[in-house]
């Protein structure tokens, strides 16, 4: 009877801990996993605004348009701005057409480096942003803010405007200052997948108010004060932080945040505390309940009852243990229809969600790697380039007389002294094309004799640094390679890329 009721106390009290060690372990993994998918989603969607609106500030016509009206006298200012309206519409629409509706592109205003509103696409309410927070940091760089609107909030994407023809350090010629819908940025937040009876997900910008709506109080955005530990561990040290902490109630929750203080804001994913040991007090409950009971059997009951209860639990423990290895599929599948059958179910119930949140967050991470796919875009206009390439003669004949690794030696001594040389002159690598190397000089009006002269000394002096490649090529135990430059002018389309600085070229 004593080592009955000492064996069941030994075995609640360290099944007990056990299971409160793992719960918390999971609830920190799975706040971890919703508020990192959810922030990166966040991130990512913001960054993409920013470089949709830039599609606005780079349109070669919109550019054209600002600098022009910038150049106009005050007294002119106003007729200039009517006679135009029309075609900064033309570019917008086209912009809405594109992308625009998708996005939920709501209003969208041009402002000149004066802080005169050159364009507006809804009323305009004010005249002149020249002191105005938005102007004076978006003629700088681009940024995303939150606006309150109607017990809302609204986005706002500020991007600079540069001329057409300015180089990297130009100042900008104006700003635009685009609102759109956050119904996005909701949905990944309101979304309440993995959340529990008690989580929910919200976002706090640098002001440390509320930017969506609680689950617990009515009319929270930018009114409600969120000054806890895991804000202030974001925009005090730039920190993601995890663990337990009093919530913008006073509740003590389980929380895990992602700090994004570079784009204003941090996400902030939690779980009431009481929710996460709710199944451990079960637990300990029944586990005291049942010992009550056996201590009042007599001792071969309480014997044949420690042995039915030892079995599921060693089960429920070699679960826990297989799903902490990280393998979510195990079930133990009790049926027995007593405290440790409805701690089998619960266990299984909360292994199946594990799962599931596993599976959701894989599928997250595959719309967002598809949505880092490199986009293409073409530009509206041609411009004269001077156009060359290099490429080597009978350089599959030569490589097939070498190993993997003599080959891509091969190539890197010949490519790099190539694009060394032509860097040297001022001009472009494009790219590889195989054995050959692609690149070109952008042929500006003004200096156009110049250009062409440096493209056709770069190919001349390509020409003479044959010995030094065949050196180089030699004092690796390579053989020696000829290659021949060809080089033409014309007209080639732009073409750029979301993840290149050069351009690439077509034509």
């Amino acid at each position: 009877m004593i080592v009955s009721i000492i064996a069941l106390s030994i075995t609640a009290f360290l099944s007990f801990n056990y299971a409160e060690q793992i719960l918390k372990e999971r609830t920190g993994e799975q706040l971890f996993g919703e508020s990192s998918i959810r922030g990166d989603t966040i991130r990512l969607l913001l960054e993409s605004r920013i470089e949709q609106n830039q599609i606005i500030s780079t349109d070669p016509m919109i550019q054209i348009l600002v600098n022009e009206l910038n150049q106009t006298p005050d007294n002119e200012i106003k007729k200039k701005i009517e006679e135009k309206r029309r075609d900064f519409l033309t570019q917008i629409q086209a912009f809405q057409t594109l992308i625009g509706f998708s996005i939920g592109f709501e209003d969208v205003q041009i402002i000149g480096k004066n802080g005169d509103v050159l364009f507006s696409l809804g009323r305009i309410e004010k005249n002149n942003f020249i002191n105005d927070p938005l102007f004076e940091k978006g003629i700088k760089s681009s940024f995303v803010e939150f606006e309150p609107f109607q017990n809302n909030k609204k986005l706002i994407v500020i991007s600079p405007i540069f001329a057409k023809d300015s180089k990297l350090g130009d100042e900008a010629i104006g700003v635009v200052i685009s609102r759109m819908r956050t119904a996005a940025i909701d949905n990944i937040l309101l979304n309440r997948s993995g959340l529990g009876e008690s989580g929910e997900i919200y976002i706090v910008n640098r002001d440390f108010l509320m930017l969506s709506e609680s689950r617990f109080i009515e009319n929270t955005i930018f009114q409600q004060k969120v000054d806890t530990l895991g804000v202030q561990k974001c925009f005090n040290e730039e920190l993601n932080y995890e663990g337990l902490y009093p919530d913008y109630r006073g509740i003590p929750i389980y929380g895990s945040t992602y700090c994004a203080s570079d784009l204003g804001f941090v996400l902030l994913a939690e779980i009431d505390e009481a929710e996460t040991i709710q199944p451990i007090l079960i637990l300990q409950e029944r586990i005291f309940e049942t010992g009550l009971l056996i201590t009042t059997g007599m001792a071969i009951i309480a014997f044949i009852i420690s042995r039915s209860l030892s079995k599921p639990l060693i089960k429920l423990k070699n679960a826990a243990n297989t799903i902490a290895d990280g393998n979510f599929e195990v079930r133990t599948k009790i049926k027995t229809r007593d405290e440790i059958g409805e701690l089998s179910h619960a266990f299984d119930l909360m292994a199946q969600k594990l799962q599931d949140s596993l599976i959701e967050i894989k599928e997250k991470e595959d719309v967002i790697k598809q949505q880092e796919d490199i986009l293409l875009q073409f530009s509206d206009y041609s411009e004269k380039y001077c156009v060359c390439m290099v490429d080597m003669i009978s350089s599959t004949k030569i490589t097939s007389q070498l190993s993997d690794s003599q080959a891509s030696e091969f190539y890197k001594i010949f490519l790099n002294s190539v694009a060394l040389t032509v860097r040297n002159f001022g001009g472009i690598v494009v790219k590889n094309i195989g054995d050959a190397l692609l690149f070109y000089f952008p042929v500006l009006n003004a200096e156009k004799e110049l250009t062409i002269k440096k493209c056709l000394n770069c190919c001349l002096t390509l020409g003479e640094s044959h010995k030094d490649i065949v050196k180089q090529l030699n004092k690796e135990g390579l053989p020696s390679v000829n290659f021949r430059t060809s080089a033409t002018f014309g007209i080639v389309r732009i073409a750029r890329t979301s993840t290149s600085s050069v351009n690439d070229i077509f034509g």
